[in-house]
């Protein structure tokens, strides 16, 4: 039986596409003027899953649009109401502890939990910012399960990137739900992989 939940933020609880145009419009103008229009048009499409270092780094990113994008989304924030997935309703409705453990600038971040108004459905939001330190969501879940006495097997990781946040589940030996609305993955070694959330409830009480 699960005692916890940990979730991911960005395309677990919401769309960041519903808000892309919002929180990199600017960047994506930098972008489209300093990078070839091919790797422009993917890196941007990596920007919606995953933080703004790894894609910069990946894409080779001058230095200069490498550190303007920094600057850019480090006072960046949300100030239009925004929408969770319908999905999540089903998340919410679980009787055990939540954390919310999210990668990006904390500005940013805190300004999502905010509009989505999802604040209160965690014990403590946590926001992993490399622009601020080191730390990694893997970091954090060890975190989590030290302070709280939460065993390895009580604890249930859910996001929907394969190489974040379940990758680090995975390697410290904690049960993973992959949500993948798409179908974009085969089942990349997870515990459980679906386009819902409906098995949540019958999952953690097992």
């Amino acid at each position: 039986m699960k005692r916890v939940l940990i979730l991911d933020l960005d395309n677990t609880i919401y769309p960041v596409l519903s808000i892309a145009d919002e929180v990199f419009g600017d960047l994506f103008k930098l972008i489209d003027e300093q990078v070839d229009t091919q790797s422009a048009q993917k890196a941007k499409q990596e920007l919606t899953r995953r933080p703004y270092q790894q894609v910069a780094d990946e894409f080779g990113f001058p230095e200069e649009l490498k550190e303007q994008g920094i600057q850019l989304l480090r006072n960046v924030k949300v100030e239009n109401a925004m929408s969770p997935y319908k999905e999540y309703e089903q998340l919410r409705q679980v009787p055990i502890d939540k954390f919310l453990v999210t990668t990006g600038f904390t500005k940013l971040q805190f300004s999502k939990v905010e509009m989505l108004g999802v604040a209160d459905d965690f014990k403590k939001v946590y926001v992993v910012d490399p622009d601020q330190s080191n730390l990694t969501k893997k970091d954090i879940f060890r975190k989590i399960m030290e302070q709280h006495g939460y065993a390895t097997n009580e604890v249930l990781v859910i996001g929907d990137d394969p190489k974040s946040e379940i990758k680090a589940a995975i390697e410290l030996g904690i049960d993973t739900f992959l949500f993948d609305p798409e179908g974009k993955y085969t089942n990349e070694g997870v515990t459980h992989h679906a386009k819902d959330y409906r098995d949540i409830a019958e999952i953690v009480s097992k």
